[in-house]
């Protein structure tokens, strides 16, 4: 194989020993682009490969790469990255999508829980001296809970294992599927947000997704109801959010992610019964090796001319 040069577009991880050592054992050099934009598509211009966390590569972008083979995405969506234009000049796009299926489905759990118990409210009325159930009623027993999520990939998946386990009934709705998932019950969208008492997003974001819950999707859910997000924050439209929660039109929400990151926290203050954290429900120590390794991988493979484990194809 020939000596092969890798670029990495923006550098989001405490060190890239994993890297290194992989590409170096295959015949590679590797190179952790720095300066502003400009510099580093200029030094990605000659490299046979690109990792990339959330750098943005549009079509315009993807043309100035003259020798590119393969472009490898450490996390599991890949919105950032223009696939259809990708594909057109003969480059390969891959992901991660099984990294951190616990971490997320666990994460999101748990802000479902903390919400139908509602934690945050408990916890406000009693640093305002209040104490009891008074202020928290009604709450649901969590068998008596619907759990509604929309898409049903991994990580969803490993939400619903959790919540069965509790004695949940879980809905889904995810449009590439044919026929009911498990035991799961598949509906349309709205049949989903009007019967749920938890909504956790795990959608890839598209254009079609793209601010699928705004103000009419939650005026459609129960007024008890509370909403998850740890999937792509551009799904929820936050304005939107923050008026339902702020009017009581909503009963809570939990928010991994964000239209824009990190938000403007001016948004957030105040608002009752919201969880709010930092992009981090990806994050573990093993879940973070894991994407390295394999989305390095993935690059190896690829200069090898053998297939790779994680191919992205454009969306039909």
């Amino acid at each position: 194989m020939d000596q092969f040069k890798v670029v990495l577009t923006d550098q989001v991880f405490p060190d890239t020993e994993i890297e290194h050592a992989l590409f170096a054992e295959a015949g590679g050099t590797f190179e952790v682009a720095s300066g502003d934009r400009e510099a580093v598509l200029a030094a990605a211009a000659d490299a046979d490969a690109v990792l990339t966390t959330y750098f943005s590569l549009p079509r315009d972008d993807i043309a100035r790469l003259e020798r590119c083979k393969i472009i490898a995405r450490y996390g599991i969506g890949v919105d950032n990255v223009d696939v259809a234009a990708a594909a057109e000049r003969g480059i390969i796009v891959t992901n991660v999508p099984d990294y951190c299926v616990e971490e997320v489905g666990t994460h999101a759990l748990a802000m479902v829980l903390s919400l139908l118990r509602k934690l945050p409210a408990g916890h406000a009325d009693v640093l305002a001296g209040g104490w009891g159930v008074g202020n928290l009623r009604p709450m649901l027993r969590p068998s008596e809970a619907v759990l509604g999520l929309v898409g049903y990939g991994r990580i969803a998946r490993h939400l619903a294992m959790g919540a069965r386990a509790l004695g949940m009934t879980v809905l889904v709705h995810d449009p590439y599927l044919p026929s009911a998932p498990d035991d799961a019950e598949l509906v349309e969208l709205d049949d989903l947000l009007r019967r749920s008492d938890a909504v956790s997003l795990h959608a890839p974001l598209t254009d079609g997704t793209r601010g699928m819950i705004g103000a009419a999707q939650l005026a459609a859910m129960k007024p008890t109801a509370v909403l998850v997000n740890t999937s792509r924050g551009p799904l929820v439209k936050l304005a939107d959010l923050v008026e339902a929660l702020r009017t009581g039109r909503i009963a809570g929400a939990g928010l991994d992610v964000f239209e824009t990151e990190p938000p403007d926290v001016s948004l957030l203050q105040g608002v009752p019964n919201l969880i709010a954290t930092p992009h981090s429900a990806f994050y573990s120590e093993a879940a973070t090796r894991e994407s390295q390794q394999k989305a390095a991988t993935q690059i190896v493979k690829a200069m090898r001319g053998e297939p790779v484990d994680y191919p992205v194809r454009p969306l039909p």
